[in-house]
C-alpha cells in the first residue's frame, strides 16, 4: 500500500486545543508556532500535497477568506492524508499505510490518519475513527494543547524552520554589521540593515525576511526570525528563541516570544516568554514579568471561568490575544492572559486573567463598546493597508456577543 507521503493532505482543526484567545479568530493550524505557522510547517514537511483544510463551522468563512486551499471541501481523491493542525513537529520518518491512524496516547486525540475517501470524510465530519481503523498509539504528547506548549517548543521549532528554508535572494548582513558565531545568518536582499548591528549566531541561526528593517545599534540573538516588512527599532535587543511575524514594529528587550504579526511594541520595556496575537499595541514602557520571585513553577488560567493550570515552566510571561491595547508603563505579571480585544489603561497591574473586550481603568472593569472597538480595529488595520473581510467582522461580532458580558476575576 502507498504511504501517506504520496497522498494529498487535509489539515484539520479538531477544536480540542485549549489555546485561549489565540484561537478566537483563527484556526489551530494558523497559529505562529515558530518561524512558520503550524500549517506552514506541515506544508514544508509534505511539499506539494496540500489539498485543503477542515475547520469548525464558526471558522469556515473567515479561514476561507485567507486560505491558500479549499476549506471544508474534500477533493475527489481515493485516499487522503488528514493531519491535525496542532501537530507541533511532524515526524519525517512516520510511514502510515492506508487504513491506519496515529493517536496521541495520553489524550486519545488523533494526530493523523491515512484513510480512503469515505472513511476520511466520516472522521473529519464526526471526529470519530471508524471501527475498522488500525491504530498506532504514541506514548507521548505531540499536539499543542495549551499556549505554554507553543512557547516551550520555540527552542526546537525556530531553528528547525529556519534551517528548512533558504532565502533565494539572500545576502550577507553588510559591512557595518558584526556577525558572531557559526550558525547561518541570512538577510533578504530587500531588507535594510543599519550600522552597528550585531548578529549573535552563537546559539542558533538568524533570518531576516524581505523588506524588513533593522535599525542602527540593534542586537539580534539566534535562533530568531524577523518577518517580512517588520521593523526593529534603534538599539533593540532581540534575544534568542524570538519570532517577529510580518509587518510588526518592535523595540526594547524581547526574548523567547512570538509575534503573530501586525503588532507593535516599538518602545522600551521588557517582553519575555510570551505569545502576542495580531493587531496588538503596547504603550511605551509596557513591561512583563516572566519569572516568579520564588523561582517556582508558573501556574496560569487561560479562561476567566477556567481553572488554574500547572504549566511545567519556570519562565512564562504573557499570552496576549488579538487587538489588545496597553497604556504607557503597563506592568504585566508572570503568567498573565489578556483576552481578545481588551483595553488595559490602569496604573496598577491588571489581573493575571483579563476577559475578552474588557476596558480596564483605575475606575474599574467595564466593557469595550462594540462600535468603538470596531472603529479602533479598523483604524489600526488601515494604517497597515488592511481591511477586515465580512467573515472576519462576523466572527468578531459573534465573539463579542458571547464574551462581552462577564467580569474579569480579581486575580
Amino acid at each position: 500500500m502507498a504511504s501517506h507521503q504520496t497522498n494529498r493532505m487535509i489539515i484539520f482543526d479538531d477544536g480540542l486545543g485549549q489555546l485561549g484567545p489565540m484561537t478566537d479568530l483563527r484556526a489551530s493550524f494558523e497559529i505562529r508556532s515558530g518561524m512558520y505557522t503550524t500549517a506552514g510547517r506541515l506544508c514544508a514537511q509534505y511539499p506539494k500535497t496540500l489539498a485543503g483544510y477542515r475547520v469548525p463551522q464558526r471558522l469556515e468563512t473567515v479561514v476561507a477568506e485567507r486560505a491558500n486551499a479549499p476549506v471544508n471541501v474534500l477533493p475527489d481523491e481515493e485516499v487522503l492524508y488528514c493531519v491535525n493542525g496542532r501537530w507541533a513537529m511532524p515526524d519525517p520518518d512516520l510511514n502510515l499505510t492506508v487504513g491506519e491512524a496515529l493517536v496521541e496516547g495520553p489524550t486519545d486525540h488523533v494526530v493523523a490518519v491515512l484513510f480512503r475517501h469515505a472513511d476520511a470524510e466520516y472522521f473529519l465530519s464526526t471526529g470519530q475513527l471508524h471501527e475498522r481503523a488500525r491504530i498506532k498509539r504514541l506514548s507521548q504528547r505531540v499536539l499543542y494543547r495549551y499556549p505554554w506548549d507553543v512557547i516551550a517548543s520555540l527552542k526546537e521549532t525556530i531553528p528547525h524552520d529556519i534551517l528548512t528554508v533558504r532565502l533565494l535572494d539572500a545576502r550577507l548582513p553588510g559591512e557595518g554589521a558584526t556577525v558572531m558565531g557559526q550558525h547561518p545568518v541570512e538577510v533578504h536582499r530587500t531588507a535594510w540593515v543599519g550600522p552597528n548591528v550585531v548578529f549573535d549566531a552563537e546559539a542558533g541561526p538568524i533570518i531576516v525576511h524581505e523588506n524588513a528593517v533593522i535599525r542602527p545599534g540593534c542586537v539580534l540573538c539566534g535562533p530568531c526570525s524577523i518577518g517580512a516588512g517588520s521593523t526593529v527599532v534603534d538599539h533593540a535587543l532581540i534575544k534568542a528563541n524570538t519570532v517577529i511575524g510580518p509587518v510588526c514594529k518592535v523595540g526594547g528587550e524581547i526574548g523567547a516570544t512570538i509575534f503573530q504579526g501586525y503588532s507593535n511594541k516599538s518602545h522600551d520595556g521588557h517582553l519575555g516568554d510570551s505569545w502576542i496575537g495580531k493587531w496588538v499595541n503596547f504603550g511605551a514602557g509596557t513591561t512583563n514579568s516572566n519569572l516568579l520571585n520564588t523561582y517556582g513553577e508558573v501556574t496560569m488560567r487561560i479562561e476567566p471561568d477556567g481553572s488554574r493550570h500547572r504549566t511545567g515552566l519556570t519562565f512564562l510571561g504573557a499570552i496576549v490575544g488579538d487587538h489588545v491595547k496597553t497604556a504607557i508603563n503597563t506592568s504585566l505579571m508572570t503568567g498573565t492572559c489578556l483576552g481578545t480585544g481588551a483595553m488595559i489603561a490602569r496604573s496598577t497591574p491588571p489581573p493575571t486573567i483579563v476577559r475578552r473586550f474588557a476596558w480596564l481603568t483605575d475606575d474599574g472593569d467595564r466593557t469595550f463598546q462594540y462600535d468603538k472597538f470596531i472603529e479602533t480595529m479598523k483604524a489600526m488595520m488601515e494604517r497597515r493597508d488592511q481591511k477586515p473581510g465580512p467573515g472576519y467582522l462576523g466572527l468578531v461580532k459573534e465573539l463579542y456577543d458571547a464574551c462581552a458580558g462577564a467580569k474579569s476575576p480579581a486575580t
